[in-house]
C-alpha cells in the first residue's frame, strides 16, 4: 500500500504554533485564577498543553520557555512560597500588577477594542477560559472569585454540554466538604439509578468529564460521568463531613477506570472497503483484515476527544467496527442501540 504524503512543513509549524499560543493563554489564566501561588508540578497537571510532555526534563525546558516570555511581554510573574508550612517555590500573576492603567482611545481605536471583544466572547474563547478554571478548581486549587473568569451555563467545553449544572452543583459540594445525591445511567440507554456520593475531585479524560468518589451505596470508590448525570444533583449533610483522602490520585483512578490514559490515547478501528474516507484520512491503516466477510483495513486515530469520535464512527454503522479501547466500542454500540429504538 502505497504510504501517505508527509504533512507539509508549513502546516506543522502553524499547528505548533496554535498550539503555543493556547498553551500560554491557559497558563495566564491559570496564574490569575488561583489566590496563592502554583507549583511548577500543579501548573503541570492543570494547564493544557504540559500533559504532552514525554519526561519531567522536557516539561521543566518548556515551562522555563512560557515563563520567560511572559516576562518579554512584560506579564507579572510572581514567584513566592506555598505556604508556610511548604518552602517550595510556586508561582502567580498578581491582578493588580497585570490590570491596565486608565487608557483614552480614540473613536477609531475603541471601534477595534469593541470587535477584539466580541471576539473574546465567542463560545469558544469562553469555553477555553472557564475549563482553565474549573480544572483549577477540580484539582483543589482555591480560585479567586474576583479573577473575572465566571462558570455560566452556556456552552461548554466538548463533553459537558448539558452538564454545566450538576458540575457547578458538584464543585460546591467539593468546597464545602458535602455528598451529594443524584441519578446516573451507565449508558445512554440504561435506566437511571439513584447514587449518594462523597465528591473528591472531576477530572477530564478524553474530552469527558468525571466525578471521582466513594459511593456510598456501593461502599466503594467510583467515577461518574458528569454527561450521565440528571440535572437534579443535591448537596447533603453537614459541611466539612467529606474530604478527599490523602495520597488519592484521581487522575490514576480514572485512567484505570476507563483503560487509557487522558491525553496522547489511540483507537483502532475496521472499516469495510469503499467507505468511512474521513476515517481513512484521519488515521493510519495498520493492517488488512477481514470481518464478517468483508474486506477492510484497520485504522489507528490519535483521539482527542471520544464524543466526537463517538458520534462519527457511529454515523458509518456496520461499516465501521471499534476495535479498541473498549470504552469507545461500549459508547458506539450505546448509540446505535438508542438510535435502533428511536426508529
Amino acid at each position: 500500500m502505497t504510504a501517505p504524503a508527509a504533512e507539509p512543513i508549513a502546516v506543522k509549524v502553524v499547528r505548533v504554533g496554535i498550539a503555543k499560543v493556547e498553551r500560554m493563554m491557559n497558563l495566564v489564566i491559570a496564574l490569575l485564577s488561583t489566590r496563592g501561588y502554583l507549583t511548577a508540578e500543579k501548573i503541570r497537571a492543570i494547564v493544557a498543553g504540559y500533559a504532552e510532555c514525554p519526561t519531567d526534563e522536557a516539561f521543566s525546558r518548556m515551562f522555563e520557555r512560557d515563563k520567560s516570555e511572559l516576562r518579554d511581554l512584560g506579564i507579572p510573574l510572581e514567584t513566592g512560597k506555598v505556604s508556610a508550612f511548604e518552602p517550595t517555590e510556586g508561582y502567580r500573576i498578581k491582578q493588580d500588577d497585570y490590570a491596565l492603567p486608565e487608557i483614552d482611545l480614540t473613536r477609531d481605536e475603541a471601534a477595534a477594542v469593541a470587535v477584539a471583544t466580541k471576539l473574546w466572547e465567542s463560545p469558544e474563547r469562553i469555553t477555553a477560559a472557564q475549563s482553565a478554571v474549573l480544572k483549577l478548581r477540580a484539582a483543589g486549587v482555591e480560585v479567586d472569585p474576583a479573577a473575572g473568569v465566571a462558570i455560566t451555563t452556556g456552552a461548554g467545553p466538548m463533553g459537558l454540554r448539558g452538564s454545566e449544572e450538576a458540575l457547578g452543583v458538584v464543585l460546591a459540594a467539593i468546597d464545602t466538604g458535602q455528598a451529594v445525591r443524584f441519578q446516573h445511567r451507565p449508558t445512554p440507554v440504561d435506566a437511571y439509578t439513584e447514587r449518594t456520593v462523597e465528591p473528591w475531585g472531576v477530572v477530564t479524560a478524553m474530552g469527558r468529564w468525571y466525578l471521582v468518589g466513594h459511593d456510598r451505596d456501593r461502599d466503594a470508590t467510583r467515577i461518574f460521568r458528569l454527561s450521565r448525570i440528571g440535572p437534579d444533583v443535591k448537596a447533603l449533610g453537614p459541611h466539612g463531613a467529606v474530604a478527599r483522602p490523602d495520597g488519592v490520585d484521581l487522575r490514576a483512578i480514572v485512567d484505570q477506570a476507563i483503560g487509557e490514559t487522558s491525553s496522547g490515547g489511540h483507537a483502532r478501528v475496521w472499516v469495510a472497503d469503499g467507505y468511512a474516507t474521513a476515517l481513512r484520512r484521519a488515521g493510519n491503516s495498520v493492517e488488512r483484515r477481514t470481518v464478517g466477510g468483508r474486506a477492510g483495513e484497520v485504522i489507528e486515530l490519535n483521539v482527542s476527544a471520544l464524543d466526537r469520535l463517538t458520534r462519527e464512527v457511529a454515523g458509518y454503522g456496520a461499516d465501521a467496527l471499534v476495535l479498541e479501547p473498549a470504552s469507545l466500542r461500549e459508547d458506539v454500540v450505546a448509540r446505535l442501540t438508542a438510535q435502533a429504538q428511536d426508529s
